[in-house]
């Protein structure tokens, strides 16, 4: 018990101290970004417009993680597997973020899912989404100044053979979750093409990402400084970022720093109207991350009742 508020106190001065030095840097632009309202005109019908290309990429991750439970020999609906998702992406806002992964398990085997194919198939989203997220940043992040960086081609070709070695390195990540979340887990065989296809759901959705960060972009300042390619390549390297730094829940902090400095790298914003962007961006995507999660806990009738060990 002792390591473990231990361990939650250096989580809370790491979050504590990227939060002050991130407000110290917006307040450094306050009396720019205060004066920015009276110069903007927003277009809610963009903002929408960015929401709905967003729950369109969640609905291509739902349908991934869906193939890949069921590459795992196991039958789950698209009803159940979406109440899952958003209900157990609510983890992302708890330090740590390993909440995510176990609440898939418990929430999978009310609905008749092994918890072991609800866990693993969530680890195999996972690592192939970092994977394909970082391969898509780098590849469309490169060559702003007209000549790509030296290291581009070998870290998008080394992501990619993780990515086709993904089959391979499950096992690994199975038994280092079966030590963080102290459950016997076991990693049965997957078929390649499942990992491919999740490959695929993943980078399909991290386009999508970064087609609603442009509209909302384009929604706040009425105008597209930049290019689809580099306003993906920013969202998605903060997205990274902020989802790696596993003390900071939903990345808070640490996206908002990587995001307002790949606006300016990227030519797509700077100064107040670059924060005025990351703070959109943050209001914008948690309410779209957290609000349809909220809702099926309100709303959602649960289907089965939780063991006594579910309940402990």
């Amino acid at each position: 018990m002792t390591k473990l508020r231990a361990w939650r106190a250096v989580q809370l001065i790491a979050v504590a101290a990227v939060l002050v030095y991130v407000a110290r840097r917006i307040d450094a632009q306050w009396g720019e970004l205060a004066a920015l309202p009276q110069s903007i005109n927003v277009s809610w019908a963009l903002v929408a417009a960015s929401g709905l290309v967003v729950l369109c990429s969640y609905a291509v991750l739902i349908r991934t993680w869906q193939h890949t439970v069921q590459a795992w020999g196991e039958q789950i609906g698209f009803r159940d597997a979406s109440r899952i998702w958003f209900v157990s992406n609510l983890g992302r806002y708890v330090p740590g973020k390993v909440w995510q992964i176990g609440a898939m398990g418990v929430l999978a085997q009310r609905v008749g899912v092994s918890p072991v194919a609800a866990v693993g198939s969530s680890l195999v989203i996972s690592i192939v989404n970092v994977l394909a997220g970082i391969a898509i940043a780098v590849a469309f992040g490169v060559g702003v100044a007209g000549e790509a960086e030296w290291w581009a081609v070998p870290l998008v070709a080394a992501l990619t053979a993780g990515v086709i070695a993904a089959p391979w390195i499950l096992p690994m990540a199975v038994r280092a979750a079966s030590v963080v979340l102290r459950r016997e887990m076991q990693a049965p065989r997957l078929p390649h093409s499942a990992i491919w296809k999740a490959a695929i759901g993943c980078s399909v959705a991290w386009l999508l990402y970064g087609i609603a960060f442009r509209l909302l972009h384009i929604s706040l300042l009425g105008h597209g400084t930049g290019d689809l390619a580099r306003s993906t390549a920013a969202f998605t390297g903060s997205y990274i970022a902020g989802f790696l730094f596993l003390p900071a829940p939903g990345g808070i902090g640490i996206r908002e720093d990587f995001l307002q400095r790949f606006l300016i790298q990227f030519g797509i914003a700077a100064g107040a109207e670059a924060w005025l962007i990351v703070l959109a961006s943050r209001a914008w995507l948690t309410i779209l991350e957290v609000v349809p999660g909220l809702a099926y806990l309100v709303f959602t009738k649960r289907t089965s009742k939780p063991s006594s060990t579910e309940a402990a």
